[in-house]
């Protein structure tokens, strides 16, 4: 038996918090799992793009739904563009934010405002991230005021945002917000992860993921529904007759008509479980874009602030559609429900062994998010 003495003992119990506290730390640039390191130079890299890879990594890590990924991406970017712009004083905001000391450092203000709204979002402290970050610059004067002022905006925003709709208690449940539908198109759970058989399991998951997305506070839209697509084809005409036999022919597991291109692109933009999702991965191509065209740093900040918001504003008119509309996914439709939908078309007929190429994720049909967030 190993004997532990009373120093060695205190001592490891000392370390846990602090590891509790650091949180699982991200990848720097020139690591493999670092984004910035497969797509930019070491003369490439800034303080937007250092702080996009990291909130990447942790997208990547916590495997987050894309709703959920798109929430967590509009607070720090604004919060960080808001205390960068309170310092240089170049645009209008309208979120009552002030103006910060003219001899701060607004790169540094970004970058602290930026990791406490992380913080919230991700439940991650982000300390070693900071740390990194504030090492990069001599302390002086102008980094301090920087600290305060960028820690002060950072609070203001996540107070901003407190109540927004986006908690779990909100977000998790319909709470009367949505009728559900009660025709042939009515949206139920399926797929692989549900299995595509009636049965008394189906309640249990009945709610699906987030419905009540679309009811949190939008960053850039007047409201939630201000998007709202026009209703869905009826279940017996000849638009329904012909995206039915479409998704049936070419989104099949077993298609015969998919090429292995498609199938590649397919799974390309399906940004399924392990990556950045899709509203992550339009922060990745804008770093791609713009990482040769290079911009002022509050104008890259800017800019980058109105792509996360908007977003997140896209996942929150994408659910409400979701849910509004109450839409089936064609798994159900193939498999299930085609003799239910009266459609004289010969197209429409029930294929039970039919599987999509893509798995059916856990949340009504239309309008698509994917689509939403390339928008």
């Amino acid at each position: 038996m190993i004997s532990l003495s009373r120093r060695r003992l205190i001592k490891g119990l000392a370390s846990i918090p602090l590891a509790s506290v650091a949180g699982c730390s991200t990848s720097p640039y020139g690591s493999t799992d670092s984004y910035l390191s497969q797509i930019l130079e070491p003369q490439q890299q800034n303080t937007v793009f250092l702080w996009t890879d990291i909130v990447l990594q942790q997208i990547r890590d916590q495997r987050l739904t894309p709703p959920r990924a798109a929430y967590n991406i509009a607070m720090p970017f604004a919060a960080g563009f808001l205390a960068a712009n309170g310092i240089a004083k170049m645009y209008d905001e309208p979120f009552g934010i002030g103006e910060g000391p003219a001899y701060a450092d607004p790169e540094i203000a970004y970058g602290v405002a930026f990791s406490i709204a992380a913080a919230e979002v991700f439940q991650q402290p982000f300390l070693i991230e900071k740390y990194r970050f504030l090492n990069r610059f001599k302390n002086s004067d102008a980094k301090s005021a920087a600290v305060a002022w960028g820690e002060k905006v950072g609070r203001h925003v996540v107070k901003m945002r407190n109540n927004d709709g986006a908690e779990p208690s909100e977000a998790n449940f319909y709470l009367g917000r949505y009728e559900r539908r009660e025709d042939s198109l009515r949206w139920r759970p399926t797929g692989p992860f549900y299995s595509a058989s009636p049965g008394p399991a189906f309640a249990t998951f009945d709610r699906g993921l987030f419905p009540g997305q679309g009811q949190i506070k939008p960053w850039t839209m007047t409201s939630s529904a201000q998007f709202r697509a026009t209703d869905f084809y009826s279940p017996d005409s000849p638009e329904f007759a012909l995206e039915f036999d479409h998704i049936r022919q070419l989104g099949g597991a077993n298609s015969q008509l998919r090429s292995a291109e498609q199938s590649t692109i397919a799974l390309f933009w399906e940004d399924g479980p392990w990556g950045v999702t899709p509203p992550g991965h339009f922060m990745y191509i804008a770093m791609q874009v713009l990482k040769d065209s290079p911009q002022p740093f509050l104008e890259l900040a800017r800019n980058f602030a109105l792509l996360a918001m908007t977003q997140c504003d896209a996942s929150i008119s994408a659910w409400d559609n979701k849910y509004h509309h109450d839409i089936l996914r064609p798994e159900s439709a193939i498999r299930q429900r085609a003799e239910q939908f009266a459609n004289p078309d010969p197209r429409v007929i029930t294929q039970r062994d039919w599987r999509s190429y893509i798995p059916t994720p856990a949340f009504p049909s239309y309008s698509s998010g994917h689509s939403t967030f390339g928008a």
